[in-house]
């Protein structure tokens, strides 16, 4: 595995933090890391990325250690990465081959497939040279799921239909995601979606408040696939809790493409609860990472709670305090051991009472199918049934409110 760093002289802890992350992703695909060799340019040759001496060098090691997969660290052109294979007589991958190879393993619904199955096109088609090296070298192996494990006797043409139909099928899931808002949307139930730098707990933290069996793994993006379920508040406003993919810095474009439905998830949401692991010593890092995907995607302004996440394995939790300063109307926890949850539901109760109002109603005794609704979606203080009428106070989202102006008590 080769890391590769730029405009350094020495070796620094973004620099160690970089080959930390590189290494987890690697091993998050399965692989056998026999060793990692660091390199610092002011910028990467048009051939071989690197210099020619340490090519070299690097060739040396492979062949000594029996190395058959290089990984670089940084993206590599077509070029780059044809002259790499050439030179050094192994497969070479970069960041986005590698992570394109993790989510092309999480995949499970056809969605997913579909999305990352387009990715890995759409980062092909530019390197496609015929009967190059890159294409020779897709036996098998990290880097080579989905598609790759076809046989690759393809060209351009053939590549372009392929990411044409997906295109096209994606959209009809684009259009079902839009009518399942739609339809959340109109029962005035609040959608609240986990984000956050992937391995922060997130999937934790919706096992542990639903009920539900997400796989949980040390591994990075083990969860790919969204997945929604309901909850109660314990102050009985209703919810639903939406767990998505998880960011990382430098998440390969094409795939931010190819998962614009999943995100369109993120972005229609009422509030983001963005789960940070703050017994990483790159918590800030990642939360300037997953701030930065907020803004590409026009949402860095949504209503967001930070939650704190693993303060259970803190050796020092007079850290929290500090923490607490630096990221903004944030709540320390552990998901795993649902500590301080209370806290937390009251962060999340403050945030979503701005879209319900408190309201008196006095209702017809043959609308019982309203009274079913403000039961459903509200929050009932008290009902009275009268001679010729049900009087019922209620905290109700605003939009089921607007519905019933006719029986408002003014």
């Amino acid at each position: 595995m080769v890391t590769i760093g730029f405009n350094s002289q020495k070796l620094n802890l973004s620099a160690k933090e970089q080959a930390k992350e590189l290494r987890e992703l690697a091993l998050s695909t399965g692989v056998n890391i026999v060793d990692e060799i660091l390199c610092f340019r002011d910028k990467p040759t048009p051939d071989l990325f690197l210099g020619s001496g340490k090519v070299e060098e690097i060739k040396d090691l492979c062949s000594e250690k029996s190395i058959n997969t290089v990984i670089f660290d940084k993206d590599l052109s077509g070029t780059q990465q044809r002259n790499l294979e050439e030179t050094l007589n192994i497969k070479t991958i970069d960041r986005t081959q590698l992570i394109l190879d993790i989510f092309a393993r999480h995949a499970k619904s056809l969605e997913g497939k579909m999305q990352v199955e387009l990715a890995q096109l759409e980062y092909l088609l530019p390197r496609l040279t015929g009967k190059g090296v890159i294409l020779s070298r897709l036996g098998g192996g990290i880097g080579t799921r989905g598609p790759g494990e076809q046989k690759l006797e393809i060209d351009r043409r053939k590549v372009r239909g392929r990411i044409v139909r997906l295109k096209e099928d994606l959209k009809d899931t684009i259009l079902r995601r839009k009518t399942m808002r739609k339809q959340r949307s109109e029962s005035s139930v609040p959608t609240v979606t986990l984000i956050g730098y992937t391995s922060a707990g997130k999937s934790t933290l919706m096992n542990s408040l639903t009920g539900s069996k997400q796989r949980v793994s040390k591994h990075l993006f083990t969860t790919l696939d969204p997945l929604s379920r309901s909850l109660a508040l314990p102050n009985n406003q209703k919810i639903v809790l939406l767990d998505t993919v998880g960011f990382i810095s430098d998440l390969p474009p094409h795939l931010i493409q190819a998962f614009k439905a999943t995100l369109e998830e993120v972005i229609e949401s009422d509030l983001l609860l963005h789960v940070l692991d703050i017994s990483d010593l790159r918590c800030h890092e990642h939360y300037s990472v997953v701030k930065e995907m907020l803004k590409k995607l026009n949402i860095e302004d949504k209503p967001a709670i930070t939650v704190l996440n693993k303060v259970d394995l803190l050796d020092d939790r007079s850290w929290v305090e500090k923490y607490k300063k630096d990221f903004p109307e944030s709540v320390e926890i552990s998901a795993l051991n649902q500590e301080n949850f209370p806290a937390m539901f009251r962060l999340l109760e403050q945030k979503l009472e701005k879209m319900f109002v408190s309201i008196s109603l006095n209702l017809p005794l043959n609308r019982m199918d309203l009274v079913d609704l403000i039961y459903r979606e509200g929050q009932v203080s008290s009902v009275d049934y009268r001679q010729d009428s049900i009087n019922i106070q209620a905290i109700l989202p605003s939009v089921t409110a607007s519905k019933l102006n006719a029986y408002i008590i003014k």
